[in-house]
């Protein structure tokens, strides 16, 4: 008997054919998952879709669309334990890179079908689910200036461009940052609080490492007195995303946490996973283990053995045939 899901789809998502990519997801899933399938429009989004599919009893719920699309969905799944499956088709596709996910159809429907799931963390930003990161500052008139025709035009270089356009209007806040423990008062250009970031998110680069599935939540202050600063800051951070290894600048900052309260002045405008939600002051707390996902599954072989490279290495065989 087969298994079944609902497919939430957005047909306005990326640059593809929607028909085209919906029958690609059809002809690869529905051998195997009865689908019940629902299109997003303008006036339901994906939230309340996957709301009704989870007040309905589905067995797993698979979002494809963009990163907007995804992150609504999962506002419905998180602390239910129903499967989710990602399959991107936006621009950015930051969750798939984020968590791990192909993000062409193909490889993310066959990861749905190998039935992998994982648990990661999720957070809350002023009641509002978040899978990725909130950006405060620059980030978020960044977002914000990268419309959608702007994206259309110019899939993933629309952000580039919307970046470049708002260093004209570089401006630093006063920001205060309250944890468990700390209140930290500092001045910065941008604020970026991420459970999980893909290297493409430069402004949430600031530790060595993001990890999805540890409990805490992961914030980088950026702080540049200039324009120059500003680029030099982002290109340092771009090498943080590349190498793994942690920010070495006076004017970035980061910390670990649970859950951050941050206030500025003046007020700033705040993105959510994409999404232009508000201004602050926010509040950000992490709920472990909040959401399932489906996940490649990959098979780890330690290594039984490592010579290559040794000075002077020679291998004799020894003849291992008996009299």
């Amino acid at each position: 008997m087969n298994r079944s899901a609902c497919l939430i789809f957005n047909p306005v998502a990326g640059q593809g054919d929607p028909d085209i990519e919906l029958a690609e997801i059809r002809g690869i899933l529905e051998p195997e998952i009865d689908l019940d399938i629902y299109l997003t429009t303008e006036e339901i989004d994906a939230d309340e879709l996957a709301l009704a599919a989870v007040e309905r009893g589905v067995d797993a719920i698979i979002a494809s669309g963009g990163d907007g699309t995804l992150s609504a969905a999962a506002t419905a799944l998180v602390g239910t334990d129903i499967p989710f499956g990602i399959i991107s088709r936006g621009t950015a596709n930051a969750f798939a890179t984020a968590l791990g996910i192909p993000d062409t159809i193909a490889g993310a429907c066959e990861t749905i079908l190998q039935g992998g799931t994982r648990h990661v963390d999720v957070a809350y930003c002023n009641d509002l689910p978040m899978v990725l990161l909130a950006g405060i500052g620059f980030e978020a008139e960044t977002v914000e200036l990268a419309d959608r025709d702007a994206k259309n035009r110019f899939g993933m270089m629309a952000y580039v461009f919307a970046g470049i356009q708002q260093l004209r209007n570089l401006k630093n806040f006063d920001v205060e940052i309250e944890t468990e423990d700390r209140i930290i008062k500092t001045s910065a250009c941008a604020v970026t609080v991420a459970n999980a970031a893909p290297p493409t998110s430069v402004l949430a680069q600031g530790p060595a490492g993001l990890i999805y599935d540890d409990g805490l939540l992961d914030l980088t202050i950026v702080a540049p007195t200039n324009k120059a600063g500003a680029i030099a800051a982002t290109f340092h951070l771009f090498q943080t995303a590349s190498t793994g290894n942690a920010v070495e600048r006076n004017d970035i900052g980061f910390l670990r946490a649970t859950e951050f309260k941050i206030t500025t002045n003046p007020p700033q405008k705040v993105v959510l996973d994409g999404e232009i939600v508000g201004t602050t002051p926010v509040e950000i707390k992490c709920v472990p283990a909040g959401l399932n996902i489906f996940v490649p599954l990959v098979e780890e072989v330690e290594p039984t053995e490592k010579l290559e490279g040794l000075p002077n290495l020679t291998i004799e065989m020894k003849d291992t045939i008996e009299e």
